[in-house]
């Protein structure tokens, strides 16, 4: 998952690090979203749904629709619906203690998204990086992780690194990530030729959010200085082209980054 932000990884042990490593890292009308802490706004006082959470779930939504079609079609299965989980500042999750301070991530664990919406504030005020579809972006690559545990290459990340040394471990977790951002690029790609969901300007708010939370610029922000072989998530550059790649293909298979000749 995803320092200030964890976009999320997957898995348990080594993995949960990666998982819990660097920050960024059904139908509307379902009721999928739960909101553990009493004190997470669900409704306005007026008593209509909460814009936010409307939004997110409708994303949410979206991204199953897309989904559920890539798999029926490409891998004659069913897509397993994960779940969405809204919190206030802290609560339990598959993969231990979910806090706001972690960002938005996924547990490979109980198959759910985790998201404080106060994340969408900090994305556009401390990073630079607003807009709805910058939020939809966060929320596609956490479902790309999900993604990633039902084909299985969430237990196969966790089982290479437990054979890896630790820079061999952050490379793997680099590799997961941006595959994760190239599946939130497909995800794009298909929802708009399904629904036509893009407005104009709608891709450059994903990509710059992508680029808001590469690892070379949160480190630069935070630490003055820059450490390559620290990186768990990729570098902005890296985040933003693993997107418009999955974007402009709209093919899962032009996501395989373990096997890329280059990040």
């Amino acid at each position: 998952m995803g320092g200030p932000l964890l976009i999320g990884g997957g898995g348990v042990g080594g993995l949960v690090i990666a998982l819990l490593i660097y920050f960024l890292s059904g139908t509307p009308g379902e009721v999928r979203t739960q909101v553990p802490d009493p004190s997470a706004q669900t409704a306005t006082a007026n008593g209509q749904a909460d814009p936010a959470v409307q939004f997110v779930r409708t994303v949410l939504a979206d991204t199953e629709d897309v989904w559920h079609d890539v798999f029926r079609k490409e891998f004659g299965r069913d897509y397993e619906e994960p779940k969405l989980v809204l919190f206030t500042d802290i609560t339990p999750s598959g993969c231990g203690i979910a806090q706001s301070s972690m960002g938005p991530f996924y547990c490979p664990l109980d198959h759910k998204v985790y998201i404080d919406l106060g994340f969408y504030r900090d994305l556009k005020e401390r990073f630079g990086a607003p807009g709805d579809f910058a939020q939809a972006y966060v929320i596609s690559h956490e479902i790309g992780h999900h993604v990633q545990t039902l084909l299985g290459t969430t237990d196969e990340v966790q089982r290479a690194m437990e054979r890896s040394s630790r820079t061999g471990r952050n490379r793997i977790s680099v590799m997961n990530e941006l595959q994760a951002d190239c599946y939130a690029g497909v995800w794009a790609n298909r929802a708009q030729k399904m629904k036509n969901i893009l407005e104009p300007g709608d891709v450059d708010e994903a990509l710059r959010a992508a680029a808001a939370i590469g690892d070379d610029r949160l480190q630069r922000e935070t630490q003055g200085r820059v450490v390559p072989e620290s990186f768990t998530h990729g570098t902005s550059e890296q985040r933003s082209r693993w997107f418009r790649r999955g974007f402009e293909s709209g093919e899962m298979r032009q996501c395989d980054t373990f096997n890329a000749p280059a990040l």
